[in-house]
């Protein structure tokens, strides 16, 4: 099954009086529950292509289909609503609050909804205990090294029960046996949540953990090898 479809997806952007195309005609489906990971060159297209599957760009041409909704249909503030309830987002950079503690930055998500305090609080619990950040829930991402606010990052994305995350470079800013941790935890959420990942990335460590890889190069999707994948009997998303 595939929690996302694109069809014939183009995107091109103007710099100054030169257009520059950024995706040229893409097909491609990413599998649910699945951990994919797009690989490719800078330039080759995979930053553009993620922005578009979060939802944060629009496609000049071409169908996409995210967790069965044609997203290219919503208005700008259905668009805000569905990004905010479907998906999660984790950055090379944290984009943690600074001001914030951890529990507030997971629990800023639910504020998004219309979830009660009571409830809010047991999921952001929740979270910080899956990823082994209890301990360290009212301290400030300035009090915390760059893998606990990764940490942080990935129960925040999580926390609203997304069907989907997307990281940009989760790891680039990490060393590598940090780094190495990092994808551990990603791939044992995706697992227990039943979420699908999709990674934009050139570390080998994460291309390497990949379910599926997706190689790209000048806006085209050039090659995708796809493995097996089991499925745990009974796996939902929570």
């Amino acid at each position: 099954m595939s929690v996302i479809v694109l069809k014939d997806v183009s995107k091109t952007y103007r710099v100054g009086a030169v257009d520059v195309p950024a995706l040229r005609g893409i097909d491609l489906e990413i599998r649910s529950r699945c951990l994919t990971a797009l690989a490719g060159p800078s330039g080759s297209g995979k930053t553009t292509l993620l922005n578009l599957i979060g939802c944060i760009d629009r496609a000049d041409s071409g169908d996409l289909i995210v967790d069965g909704t044609r997203v290219g249909e919503l208005s700008d503030d259905v668009l805000s609503d569905f990004r905010a309830t479907h998906l999660g987002f984790i950055f090379q950079s944290f984009n943690l609050i600074p001001v914030l503690t951890a529990h507030e930055n997971v629990e800023y998500p639910l504020r998004l909804t219309n979830m009660a305090a009571a409830q809010r609080r047991e999921r952001v619990c929740a979270m910080l205990e899956a990823v082994g950040l209890t301990a360290y829930a009212r301290r400030r991402p300035g009090q915390l090294s760059g893998g606990q606010q990764q940490r942080v990052a990935v129960a925040r994305a999580l926390a609203a029960a997304p069907r989907v995350i997307l990281a940009d470079e989760p790891t680039a800013n990490l060393d590598s046996q940090t780094a190495s941790s990092i994808i551990e935890l990603m791939r044992r959420m995706q697992r227990e949540h039943a979420v699908s990942i999709v990674i934009c990335s050139h570390d080998p460590q994460v291309i390497g953990a990949a379910d599926d890889k997706v190689f790209m190069r000048d806006g085209r999707v050039e090659s995708v090898q796809r493995s097996a994948v089991t499925y745990m009997p009974g796996a939902e998303a929570i």
